[in-house]
């Protein structure tokens, strides 16, 4: 009787994947051309990189951590602009790391959904968290970076402690995304690589209690069912 309700429940999952996964790619809201011309003060020099304007509003006692209209700080902005320097410069000013925007996005994950490797490798040596649950699933950094097959961003956030099989409110871990979500290919190997041999759970299943294998199975991903098998997955 299992098996034939995961038969049935198997298309549901997909359905609601590949839902999650457009509406996921919708749900990083980078500043638009139009917000971005009115920014004044920190958000208006985060997003140019003018660090001589910044160095003059960090002097002045602007507001490190003000707010645009969707919650975003100059942190926020000068990610998504990948102006490093910039996040340098707040960081050392006392700015906060970690806080999050309206969709509930730190910087840590928008550099991840990003694939941007050099400005999440600067936000991590500043001591900035890769443990956040964030997003409208609950999920963390490394979930989303597996879910598009980061795989450079995933190895980065596993070595600073990212949490291995937290489960989002989708009832998926990051092993599980790189699944559902994935496309067999060669990044989502390499992540799903990774999890495994950082010792994510291969045990835990989604919602109607189909395994890493099973689902890996289902989607006719022969190369992470084998992967799976050879690291001991049932």
């Amino acid at each position: 009787m299992a098996n034939t309700t995961h038969r049935w429940a198997w298309p549901l999952v997909i359905l609601m994947a590949m839902t999650t996964l457009a509406t996921t790619a919708q749900a990083q809201v980078a500043p638009s051309v139009t917000e971005a011309a009115h920014y004044t003060g920190l958000h208006a020099a985060a997003h140019k990189g003018d660090m001589v304007q910044l160095e003059k509003l960090l002097t002045g006692g602007a507001p490190l951590n003000a707010r645009d209209t969707f919650g975003r700080t100059a942190v926020h902005i000068a990610t998504f602009a990948r102006q490093r320097d910039v996040i340098r410069k707040l960081a050392k000013a006392g700015a906060d790391l970690e806080l999050l925007e309206n969709d509930r996005y730190d910087a840590v994950t928008i550099a991840a959904v990003a694939d941007d490797e050099a400005t999440l490798r600067v936000l991590l040596a500043l001591g900035a968290s890769a443990r956040l649950t964030t997003s409208r699933y609950d999920g963390t950094a490394l979930i989303a970076a597996a879910h598009l097959g980061h795989d450079g961003v995933v190895k980065q956030l596993i070595d600073t402690g990212a949490p291995l099989d937290h489960v989002n409110n989708l009832h998926w871990t990051a092993l599980i995304e790189s699944i559902v979500l994935g496309d067999g290919g060669t990044r989502h190997q390499h992540v799903l690589q990774a999890l495994l041999a950082a010792g994510a759970s291969t045990r835990l299943t989604d919602r109607e209690g189909n395994t890493p294998l099973a689902l890996a199975k289902a989607r006719g991903f022969t190369a992470m069912v084998s992967l799976l098998e050879k690291a001991g997955a049932r």
